[in-house]
């Protein structure tokens, strides 16, 4: 796809219909989502009101790869690893025919604006939620690749990170097919691009480090030395610090691994917290107050026979008269 097709497709307006030449299903766009090495994603709306994600692929070799890693995703049995397939077709666009996927919409806020809003200490959960997701995805012999804040999304109800994008899950051995050098190990000096584990788990802390810090900090001509450092040292990062330099140095072999030490800080944590109640300590007891006891009962029997009294002198009084 040249320049000038390429800029055309990544600026279709809202409302443009775009209809399946095989499938003949229509899709209407309502908005871009995000555009991407190997695509750009639409939010885009059924007839029946449905919403959906259609990613027009810039390469048809791309578009095959992405839709067989969507498949093989959805055939993990109770797992879900990533949104849904839900239609592959191709697009004529004026002379050109371009091809297509449809995928289920994840809605959701973007992590780092969840944890701007929410705080930090959610990012345990994620690390947790993510690593869990990525050891299933390592079972099957992938690589995520390119794992980042734009390709994750926090859903509600329950509250959880997804995937929303797959375009960079490369087959393990293989080389790294897509990434973004902030979270590639590579750009560090902390690694290659060979696709294994120890990729993602790299590119985990680095999103952490992202979200935990609120930015990216540019490298320095001591890439290695600087991660230590700023790991190490940062606050917001405490207590994970020592994780996330395990992980960015390839100390953890598997995504379980590293899942188990983050839930082992958040335990240790969580004890630290709560403390000890101190035992045998007797608590003052409140003085008692003495009431004492009233005897109205006394002075109403003597208002009433006084009463009494002087209503029989009254009568008296009026016999005589």
């Amino acid at each position: 796809m040249n320049n000038t097709l390429k800029n055309q497709v990544c600026n279709l307006s809202p409302g443009t219909e775009i209809q399946g030449k095989w499938h003949h299903v229509h899709y209407k766009i309502l908005e871009k989502l995000g555009v991407g090495a190997t695509g750009v994603v639409y939010l885009v709306q059924l007839v029946n009101g449905t919403l959906a994600a259609l990613k027009i692929s810039f390469s048809n070799m791309s578009v095959t790869a992405e839709v067989n890693v969507l498949k093989k995703l959805s055939q993990v049995k109770d797992k879900v690893l990533g949104p849904r397939l839900l239609d592959v077709d191709d697009w004529s666009y004026g002379s050109h025919a371009l091809s297509f996927y449809v995928m289920e919409y994840v809605k959701g806020q973007p992590l780092l604006s969840f944890i701007s809003t929410r705080g930090t200490e959610w990012l345990q959960v994620f690390a947790s939620q993510l690593l869990t997701d990525l050891e299933n995805l390592h079972e099957e012999g992938w690589v995520f690749g390119d794992l980042k804040p734009e390709n994750l999304v926090v859903t509600s109800n329950p509250v959880k990170v997804r995937w929303i994008d797959v375009g960079g899950t490369t087959l393990q051995g293989r080389s790294i097919k897509e990434f973004t050098d902030f979270y590639d190990r590579a750009h560090w000096g902390l690694g290659s691009r060979k696709a294994e584990p120890t990729y993602d788990l790299f590119a985990v802390s680095m999103v952490l480090i992202h979200a935990a810090y609120g930015k990216r900090i540019n490298k320095t001509d001591k890439p290695a030395e600087q991660l230590k450092q700023f790991i190490l040292t940062t606050k917001q990062l405490e207590p994970f610090g020592d994780v996330l330099y395990q992980a960015v140095t390839g100390k953890y072999k598997s995504a379980k691994e590293m899942k188990t030490e983050v839930l082992s800080v958040e335990k240790r944590r969580g004890a630290k917290s709560k403390g000890t109640k101190p035992q045998n300590v007797r608590q003052p007891s409140a003085p008692r107050v003495k009431v004492k006891k009233k005897r109205s009962h006394v002075l109403e029997t003597l208002l009433l026979c006084t009463s009494v009294m002087l209503i029989y002198i009254l009568y008296l009084f009026i016999q005589v008269l």
